[in-house]
C-alpha cells in the first residue's frame, strides 16, 4: 500500500516512519529510508538508532562521509540481512545495493514551494 504523510516540522512524520519501520523489522523484513540530503541521512540515522537502541534492530546509513570500504561493508551486511534499516540518499537504490528481504521503502522528500 502507498501512504503519503504531509506536515510541517515537528508534526511527527519521523515518529510515524520509525514506528512503521519497527513494525516491518519485527516481521522479519528490511526497511530502506531514502532521503534527499546527506545531512538528513545522518540526522535520521541518529534518530532511528536512538529510538530503536533497546530493540534488536540494526540501523545503518550510507553517505559520502563514509569511506568506500565502510560503504562496501554496509552493503554486504544489507545483502546478508544483518542490517534491518538502511538510510541514505539515492545511493541506496543503486544496482549494487541488494536487500535480502525489503519490506518497506520510506521516501522522505522535501517540497519547495515558490
Amino acid at each position: 500500500m502507498d501512504r503519503l504523510i504531509c506536515g510541517d516540522v515537528g508534526f511527527g512524520k519521523t515518529e510515524i516512519a520509525i514506528r512503521a519501520a519497527f513494525k516491518v523489522v519485527t516481521e522479519g523484513k528490511q526497511v530502506a529510508v531514502l532521503v534527499p540530503t546527506t545531512i538528513l541521512a545522518l540526522q535520521h540515522h541518529r534518530t532511528f538508532a536512538e529510538r530503536l537502541q533497546q530493540f534488536p534492530v540494526k540501523v545503518e546509513y550510507i553517505s559520502r562521509f563514509k569511506t568506500s570500504r565502510e560503504i562496501k561493508e554496509t552493503i554486504e551486511k544489507v545483502k546478508s540481512g544483518e542490517v534491518n534499516v538502511l538510510i541514505g540518499t539515492h545511493r541506496i537504490v543503486s544496482k549494487d545495493v541488494q536487500f535480502k528481504d525489503l519490506g518497506l521503502l520510506i521516501i522522505d522528500e522535501e517540497q519547495n514551494l515558490v
